[in-house]
Order: C-alpha cells, then sequence, then structure tokens
C-alpha cells in the first residue's frame, strides 16, 4: 500500500504595511490615496440615524429635530442635479382657494345631498359645509403673509434708534391724566337734523355731494399753535397725531410721524401730501382688501371712498340753511382765507393735559357739530360714518336686512374689520370732549358704483361708554403717548421720524436729517389721478374740497 505524501506548504510572508512617520505630530502626514476624494462631513456618535419614513417628524412638531446632528445640516452629501435644468417647471398642485362670495353657495341646498350623499362604494363623504369650514381653518394657517408697502422709504443715511413691539406697549398705563383744559375754542358749529336719526333701511337718504372745504393742517403750519407755544406747553400736536399713537396697537397698516425736538419742546407732525388723513377700510379684518390699483376695491381706493363718505355724510346730516342758528367759538376759523369757498361745519378746541414730570401737551382737537339736549343745553358732536362696499367679498353681513333688526350684529362686525379706525374715532373724541359721538351707516347704492351713496341708519354713544365697549383704555393710550415722548425727549435735538413697521407688530423710531422730506418733490407725494371720483379730494394740500 502505497503512502500519499502531502506537498510542502509555503511559509506564510508578512508583509509589513506602508507607515509615514511623523515625528512632530500625531497621524499621517499626507492624505491616503484612497481617501483623497472622498468628502468630509463632521459628525457625532450620538447622532440618530433616521427611518426612511417617519412621519412623526412631519405632523408633530416636538419631534422635528429628533434625527438632527450637533453639527447642523451639512451639504457634503446632498445631491445636485448637473444636467440643463432650463427646461424644467415646477408645477403648482395646490388647491386654487375660491373667494369668499363663491364659498357659501351650498348653503341653500336641502335633502341628502347637502348632508352628506352616499357613494357608489357605500361611503358616506362629509357634508360640503363642514369640509368648507375645515379647509378654511387649515387654509388660514397656512396662508401666506401679505407684504405691505412702508408708508416711507427708509433711507440709509436713518439710525434706528429703538423698537417698540405691540406687546410691550399694550402693558404700560399712565393712569390719572385730568380732562384736558381748554386754553383757545375757534370756528363755527351748525346744529345736528335729528331728522336723520328717523333714517332706515326703509326710508334711507341719497347722499349728496357737498361742496365745502375742510382744512387738515399739521402742527406747526398751524398760527394758534404757534402762538401758544411761545408761553403754553412742552408737546404741540393735533387730536389726528394723537389718536395714531395712542392706538397703534390696533393698526396693521404703515404710517409715520416726524417729531421735531427743538431745546426742551416736541412737535408732532405729518409730512405734506401723504395719505395720513385717509381713512383705512377692514384693516383688522381676517380678510383684508386685496391690493389690486385698478380695482375699486383696493386699500387705497376704498380709504378715498371712506374719506369722501365721512366728508360728506358729517355736512349733509347738519341744518345749514342761510337762516339756520350757528354756534360761534370766540375766535374765528385760524385756516379760512378770502379766496376761498365755504368752509366745512368746524370747531376746533385748543387743549392742554399736564402728563407729569413737567411734560404739557397742547393738542388742536375738533368738534363737527352741536345740538341742543335733553335739557335744552348745548352738546358737541364728533360726526362719522361707517360705510358698506362689498358684503359678500368682505366676508360680513348685508346692512340692508340686518341694520333694522340685528343693528348690534353690524356693529359687532365693524368692529372687528374696523377696530383701529373706531378706537383712533373715540380717542379724538374723548380728547375733545365731545359729549356724543353719531356714527352713520352709509351704503353703495349699486356694489359696483362706488361714487353713488345712500344712508341707511343713524346711531349716538357717549365717547366714554363706547370706549368701554371696544375695551379702549385711555390709560394705556396716555401710556403709550407718554413712553414715545419720554424716548424722544432724551435725544439731541434734530429730526425724528416714528414709523409703524408694514410687516410686524411693532412701532420704529429714527434719527433722521434736519432736511428731510424739505426737497422731495414728487417722490413723496401721494397725489391722486385725476380720473378718480375722489380726485378733489387732493386739490388743496392742507384742506381738502369735497
Amino acid at each position: 500500500m502505497s503512502e500519499h505524501v502531502l506537498p510542502a506548504e509555503e511559509p506564510v510572508r508578512f508583509v509589513a504595511p506602508i507607515i509615514q512617520d511623523n515625528p512632530t505630530g500625531w497621524g499621517p502626514c499626507e492624505m491616503p490615496d484612497q481617501f483623497r476624494d472622498m468628502p468630509y462631513q463632521p459628525f457625532s456618535k450620538g447622532d440618530r440615524l433616521g427611518k426612511i419614513s417617519d412621519w412623526t417628524v412631519v405632523q408633530d412638531k416636538k419631534y422635528q429635530n429628533k434625527y438632527a446632528s450637533q453639527f447642523g445640516a451639512g451639504s457634503s452629501y446632498a445631491y445636485f442635479h448637473d444636467e440643463d435644468e432650463s427646461t424644467f417647471h415646477l408645477v403648482d398642485t395646490t388647491r386654487v382657494q375660491k373667494p369668499p362670495y363663491q364659498r357659501g353657495r351650498a348653503r341653500g341646498q336641502r335633502g341628502r345631498g347637502a348632508r352628506g350623499a352616499r357613494t357608489p362604494g357605500g361611503m358616506t363623504t362629509l357634508s360640503k359645509q363642514r369640509d368648507r369650514k375645515l379647509g378654511k381653518r387649515w387654509g388660514q394657517r397656512g396662508a401666506p403673509m401679505k407684504i405691505r408697502d412702508a408708508s416711507v422709504t427708509v433711507r440709509p443715511t436713518w439710525v434706528t434708534i429703538e423698537d417698540m413691539d405691540f406687546p410691550r406697549l399694550a402693558k404700560l398705563s399712565l393712569p390719572g391724566i385730568k380732562e384736558g383744559e381748554d386754553i383757545a375754542c375757534c370756528g363755527t358749529l351748525e346744529y345736528y337734523d335729528k331728522a336723520y336719526d328717523r333714517v332706515n333701511v326703509k326710508h334711507e337718504k341719497p347722499l349728496q355731494r357737498i361742496d365745502r372745504i375742510f382744512h387738515t393742517v399739521t402742527t406747526t403750519d398751524d398760527p394758534v399753535i404757534r402762538r401758544l407755544s411761545k408761553t403754553t406747553g412742552t408737546v404741540y400736536a393735533t387730536d389726528t397725531i394723537l389718536a395714531t399713537i395712542m392706538c397703534c396697537t390696533r393698526s396693521n397698516y404703515s404710517w409715520d410721524i416726524v417729531i421735531e425736538k427743538i431745546g426742551d419742546k416736541l412737535f408732532l407732525d405729518k409730512r405734506d401730501n401723504t395719505e395720513f388723513d385717509l381713512l383705512t377700510v377692514n384693516e383688522t379684518s381676517v380678510e383684508p382688501p386685496a391690493d389690486d390699483g385698478n380695482s375699486i376695491n383696493s386699500p387705497r381706493n376704498l380709504a378715498l371712498e371712506a374719506t369722501f363718505i365721512n366728508h360728506n355724510f358729517s355736512q349733509q346730516v347738519l341744518k345749514s340753511g342761510p337762516n339756520e342758528a350757528k354756534y360761534k367759538f370766540p375766535e374765528a376759523n385760524p385756516f379760512v382765507s378770502e379766496e376761498e369757498g365755504e368752509v366745512a361745519s368746524v370747531g376746533y378746541r385748543y387743549r392742554k393735559w399736564n402728563l407729569n414730570n413737567g411734560v404739557v401737551l397742547v393738542a388742536r382737537c375738533e368738534h363737527d357739530a352741536v345740538m341742543q339736549g335733553p335739557q335744552n343745553e348745548t352738546q358737541f358732536l364728533t360726526i362719522k360714518a361707517l360705510n358698506e362696499w362689498d358684503s359678500k367679498v368682505a366676508n360680513g353681513v348685508e346692512w340692508r336686512q340686518k341694520l333694522d333688526t340685528q343693528r348690534g350684529a353690524v356693529l359687532a362686525n365693524e368692529l372687528r374689520n374696523n377696530s383701529c379706525k373706531l378706537a383712533k374715532w373715540t380717542v379724538q373724541a374723548l380728547l375733545a370732549g365731545s359729549d356724543q359721538v353719531k356714527f352713520g351707516y352709509v351704503s353703495r347704492t349699486q356694489v359696483r358704483d362706488n361714487s353713488r351713496h345712500v344712508i341707511l341708519g343713524t346711531q349716538q354713544f357717549k365717547p366714554h361708554e363706547f370706549a368701554a365697549q371696544i375695551n379702549l383704555s385711555m390709560d394705556n393710550a396716555w401710556g403709550i403717548l407718554r413712553c414715545i415722548i419720554d424716548i424722544c425727549m432724551k435725544q439731541k435735538d434734530g429730526k425724528y421720524l416714528i414709523m409703524k413697521d408694514p410687516n410686524k407688530p411693532l412701532i420704529r423710531l429714527y434719527d433722521i436729517p434736519d432736511n428731510t422730506f424739505e426737497s422731495d418733490g414728487s417722490e413723496e407725494s401721494g397725489d391722486e389721478p385725476a380720473d378718480t371720483p375722489f380726485a378733489p379730494l387732493y386739490s388743496y394740500g392742507n384742506s381738502k374740497r369735497v
């Protein structure tokens, strides 16, 4: 039997690795070939490795950073498409939102189809009404914010002094401010015609165009304030400017006020040829008017329409005949010139308030009319008009259906959509010491015609009671004003500008050069083209004819 001889095994050889000697440090001297082109991204051994589809990250904000690296998100291993993308287009698959007036068409449907329909597969669909409510609720939460323009262009030479956000301003309070003291009273007032208290939807009255001149003179152009500034006060303003500052926490649109510090005195002014005196419409609404310049329902055209309505309504409801009695203050209207036409009924009260710590406020306030009270006493009125433009687009209530039977619902809707405007009107009435605030309800004759209107009713309140009804605190209003005055008093002499941020709930104080706005020409002008029915509002600079 032959033996099988195994071949001898070759000895295993040990191949020594190439070791780079680094006598001056630790690690290799140069990058190894296999790692030369490999991208590196820092990581932590504590980082979690995510799943392919982990919906908890999407649905719950608590887990948004569940798989985040402590070194931050890197792009070393991100995917990049190197081919030509010029023919690549994104397809918008979002559902088109219907306008508000198309959302309620299913309300009138009756029967089973409106509440729920059974599909061929046996499943019952949600009711259209509930589906619409859910869609609206989720749609509002994800709706993109509208970017608004600032009331004035911020220039590179302006220096920001301070930002004052609304939550902080809303907590301010300055209690104990007494009623203003009259220093001078000017102008002539006409008596209110109580026949307009009987106007209702069934007996409406057309709004007339009254050819009278309204003066909107700023603080430093007022000859009476110039005279008073030599002997009385440290801060000077008009009721419109004060109301804008005091109610700033309710405002959404941008506005600005120029402040000039001279020694220990402050002068609060509005810029010339701006939209400061125009009345906003649906500013605080959930769905404010769309900014379409060509539409009669754009914010600017609605503001012109509302100002036009207010001017005409405040003069139409007065007894203005040549033989009618008038109430005259001791001094004449300081803004009337000989070449001007008929001037609107207006009474000016120049009043002062002691805001403590040596701050004395002097302001020009206005009354619109007078009337006889129950005891034959003379009552001073502030007359304003609320206007309906398109209840379906504005997502409001139909005035012609609700005004006579549910006036509270109409007013509540106006308080929700025009909170800032109503608060400013109330503050102006309180500053002037008006005994009553008279509101008129004015609507378009036709929805698509913004030049013809009808008066549907009137309503009056005592200013203090109405302020409590709309949750307006004068202590907070005085606190906001005093806060701004204190900040400005600490600055050096010069010119400043306070502006409401167009897209954030805050106001910002700027230090601006002394010659700002003095030679702007048409750059800052807000002149209205002549092809609008409200062009005469911009015919007189500091005065307006309607």
